[in-house]
């Protein structure tokens, strides 16, 4: 039932159009923190500060999307797509042992890391070496952006994660107000 009322209001807040579903490696993020970079990413003309976040690559189907992934599943050698799926246990850190995850919401705030990061849809750098056992990747997105409106997430939001309490900058999405 989670896994409907979950995949419903992820599909409800974007057009069927603006979804791609791949099957084959990605990396979840759900549960990861993210901390600046010290970069700027742009997206759809926008620039946010970048966030890098720690992701387990999965295999299986994903949901993508294709205006951010230049309409392929492919990602280029060494890399991956940081995608969304129904997983509901997967690796997580500190020790990339399988967790059931836990998703809460949080408010965001203006410290350098009570932000929420959309990694989704953005390319990964596939860690050479596992992790007890497990493909890690270093994803790289956008911090404070909306994944539903291209817009900038101002503090104060209602946010939602499965990133523990205490993780810099959640992986997840501002709440839809509509």
């Amino acid at each position: 039932m989670k896994k409907l009322l979950l995949l419903a209001l992820f599909c409800g807040s974007a057009a069927a159009a603006d979804l791609m579903i791949c099957n084959g490696d990605y990396a979840l993020c759900a549960a990861s923190g993210s901390v600046p970079s010290g970069k700027t990413i742009r997206v759809e003309g926008k620039v946010f500060p970048e966030g890098v976040a720690i992701c387990p690559v999965l295999t299986g189907r994903s949901v993508g999307n294709p205006k951010l992934m230049n309409s392929s599943c492919d990602a280029p050698p060494g890399k991956v797509w940081s995608l969304f799926s129904l997983e509901t246990e997967y690796p997580q850190a500190p020790d990339w042992t399988v967790q059931k995850a836990v998703p809460r919401t949080f408010v965001t705030d203006a410290t350098s890391t009570g932000g929420m990061s959309n990694q989704w849809s953005f390319l990964c750098d596939k860690q050479t070496k596992k992790t007890n056992g497990v493909t890690l990747a270093n994803c790289h997105g956008p911090i404070n952006e909306s994944p539903w409106t291209n817009g900038h997430v101002a503090p104060g939001t209602a946010s939602f994660s499965a990133a523990p309490v205490g993780a810099p900058n959640p992986v997840g999405a501002n709440v839809p107000t509509k």
